[in-house]
């Protein structure tokens, strides 16, 4: 606004002089724009003329927008996996309409690969995938000057298609056990639930346990800074790389340590004004597997089951010899007899965010509404860390004398796993709504889920608890048509809906 008005003071129509006419959007059913945030920012730094239409921006109303304002380029973001599917479909509408202005493409589920074979054949007006918001800047640049805007888009086309042909070839070559057979791997070396070592321990309760209004004290010591930094892309060299260390760095040490330093000022405003809320959930419920599928009990008798997880199980062939695992492996089976138990938690940081970053909006304090962003975020995971050490030690209970520092937890050294579905060991975000219904997530501390099942509001967290010792973290992989089948049929799911929520980890084109 600042330099908008110098402009118009110095005879400027404040339209003309700028460097392009940049439209940036949260793509339909996702809710995370922090990254978004500082390449609006730093973009409006450079003389762009940023329009930000928010979050959960369905197709047509960002094609609107595109018209209305009469944009040069288009911005998407996106965190969650089923946002790629949106920016998919966002390409194909921007094809339909004729649309020659570049698609810029970015955020933590976005990929060059994925940018490569999913969405540049579907767009003939350029699609770049942008690294980071410090990428943003050259690359709208470079867009915006006509002279080197044709040969710089021909080069990406070059290196997208190398890469096509590289997916596709890597897609032939490599090998997938049958689902059968990656699940008889597992049987193979099925650990013995009955033994000391990995008998289940039981939980205080069983149910639900909401943690409303936990002080933000409490969770302070927790708090890993590392992503902090990675947010306004701070990082340090060797030996420096990390919190504490990158304070010495000689290139941001300086800038890391003032940006610390506001940043705890801002967190004592936050808990002196009691600016956010911490609000916590969670449960504990009799739980015995079925094959890849974890069934829950309505008590312990375990006669009645009232819900059920679905696991996936890795398939892509391995140089070592090892079992193919899915979750529901670390829970005991049902035929054993053996009673064992999952846990679950949701954890938020963002009640009170919304109003807090709307205020600095008002006041064109672009610096202190991302800083807000950044510190809710984690917030969110730290109080998660806490949620967990203390399952672990009293709720649950299996690690009562567990002694670690807040460095030790997040190498995650303790015992047991909270793996989030969306994510590696879990790959369907549509999981998530087990979990809601099963806790009530919504009523006992308002979070709810979108269409895309991002949590709202969006410093959220939430995950299972497994307390095995057999129990850790992998990566599914890629998965075969022959699962993708099983899978829909145990949800009671459409194959084609199975094959649309699992896109990113289909070993095969649908």
């Amino acid at each position: 606004p600042f330099m908008e008005e110098e402009r118009l003071a110095n005879g400027g129509t404040g339209e003309a002089a700028n460097a392009g006419v940049f439209l940036i959007a949260t793509v339909k059913g996702d809710v995370h724009d922090i990254g978004k945030n500082i390449v609006a920012v730093v973009l409006g730094c450079n003389n762009f003329k940023v329009i930000d239409i928010g979050v959960m921006c369905p197709k047509d109303k960002i094609i609107a927008a595109l018209k209305d304002n009469n944009a040069d380029i288009c911005g998407l973001s996106g965190l969650i996996t089923p946002s790629l599917d949106e920016m998919v479909d966002m390409a194909k509408a921007m094809e339909a309409e004729g649309m020659k202005i570049p698609l810029l493409i970015g955020g933590a589920t976005t990929s060059k690969m994925h940018t490569a074979v999913k969405l540049a054949p579907n767009y003939s007006g350029g699609v770049v995938h942008v690294l980071d918001a410090s990428r943003a800047v050259p690359v709208a640049q470079t867009l915006m000057d006509m002279n080197k805007r044709g040969e710089f888009l021909e080069d990406i086309l070059d290196t997208y298609a190398e890469m096509r042909e590289e997916f596709y070839a890597g897609l032939e070559d490599r090998r997938y056990l049958t689902i059968s057979q990656a699940r008889a791997t597992a049987e193979k070396a099925a650990v013995d639930f009955s033994s000391p070592e990995h008998l289940p321990v039981t939980p205080k309760f069983c149910g639900v346990k909401a943690l409303v209004d936990v002080p933000i004290a409490d969770v302070i010591d927790y708090i890993d800074w590392n992503p902090f930094f990675q947010v306004w892309q701070l990082r340090g060299r060797y030996p420096n790389r990390g919190y504490p260390k990158i304070f010495n760095d000689e290139t941001v040490g300086a800038e890391a340590k003032k940006l610390f330093e506001e940043a705890n000022a801002m967190l004592k405003m936050i808990m002196e004004k009691k600016r956010l809320k911490l609000n916590g959930i969670i449960g504990f419920y009799p739980a015995n597997s079925v094959g890849d599928d974890i069934e829950l009990y309505a008590d312990e008798n375990r006669g009645e089951k009232t819900h059920t997880f679905h696991t996936l199980r890795q398939q892509a062939e391995k140089d070592v010899d090892e079992p193919y695992m899915a979750l529901s492996d670390f829970i005991a089976p049902k035929e054993s007899g053996v009673k064992d138990y999952l846990g679950m938690f949701v954890a938020t940081a963002g009640i009170g965010l919304d109003e807090l970053t709307a205020e600095y909006k008002a006041a064109n304090d672009d610096y202190s509404y991302i800083m807000a962003e950044a510190l809710a975020d984690r917030l969110a995971e730290a109080f998660a860390e806490l949620m967990h050490e203390q399952v672990r030690k009293d709720h649950w209970g299996y690690a009562k004398d567990e002694k670690f520092d807040a460095s030790d937890l997040l190498k995650v050294k303790y015992q047991g796993i909270r793996p989030a579905p969306g994510y590696p060991s879990q790959p369907d975000h549509t999981e998530k709504a087990t979990m809601w219904d099963l806790m009530n997530v919504k009523e006992e501390i308002s979070v709810e889920l979108t269409e895309s099942f991002a949590m709202l509001p969006s410093a959220s967290v939430s995950g299972l608890y497994f307390a095995g010792k057999s129990s850790q973290y992998f990566n599914v992989g890629k998965i075969t048509a022959d699962q993708v089948q099983e899978y829909a049929d145990r949800k009671k799911q459409d194959y084609k809906v199975a094959e649309k929520w699992l896109s990113p980890i289909l070993s095969y084109e649908p």
